[in-house]
Formats: structure tokens, sequence, C-alpha cells
């Protein structure tokens, strides 16, 4: 099983968009977070630790996971997604995106 964890801001749009586009996919276990302070489910050492995928939305979120979990991030491979901050929860098009950004890298 791929533990595959995606984090944005406030972990209101995009992650727990892709969270549930990804949930049902064959070997993959999914989970979602926010960085920020204020964020619904914020990103805590344990879960990059249970991560073996982690995908950020934007390049500084990679940074700030860098600075902030050095230590947890033993195994787990970091991929910007460059997705901006517009979108719905569930947008299509932000449902296209993730898709066409993620599905290959889970194989």
């Amino acid at each position: 099983m791929k533990h595959v964890l995606f984090v944005c801001g406030r972990n209101l749009q995009r992650s727990p968009t892709a969270e549930a586009i990804f949930a049902g996919h064959p070997g993959v276990e999914t989970a979602s977070a926010g960085l920020n302070p204020d964020a619904e489910e914020p990103l805590t050492a344990e879960l990059v630790e249970w991560a073996d995928l982690i995908f950020v939305m934007e390049k500084s979120q990679r940074a700030k996971i860098a600075g902030r979990f050095r230590g947890s991030l033993k195994h787990a491979r970091v991929i910007c997604l460059d997705i901006p901050d517009r979108f719905e929860v569930m947008d299509p098009e932000l449902v296209r995106l993730l898709k066409a950004k993620v599905t290959p890298l889970l194989h």
C-alpha cells in the first residue's frame, strides 16, 4: 500500500479534493493536510513520516515542508503540482488537473 499525502495551505479546497479523488485508487491510501496555522487538518511530523509520496500544490509549500519537517522526511518523495489557489472544492478544472498530474506518478 502506497501512502499518499496531499498538502496545500489551509486544507480547504485543493488537498481535500485530491484526497477524495484518489481515495479509491487501487494500492493507495490517501490523507491531506495544510501548512497554515489555521488549517482544517494541520500538517504534522507523524503525517510526513507516514507518507511515501507528498504532493504539494505550490513550490513555496515544498520549501516549508523541507524546513519544518526535515527530520521526518526520511523516505517521502515531495512533488510540486504547481496548482494555484484559485479553485473551489471539486471544481471540474481542479479535478482534471489533479488527475492529469498525479495519476502517472502513482504507478
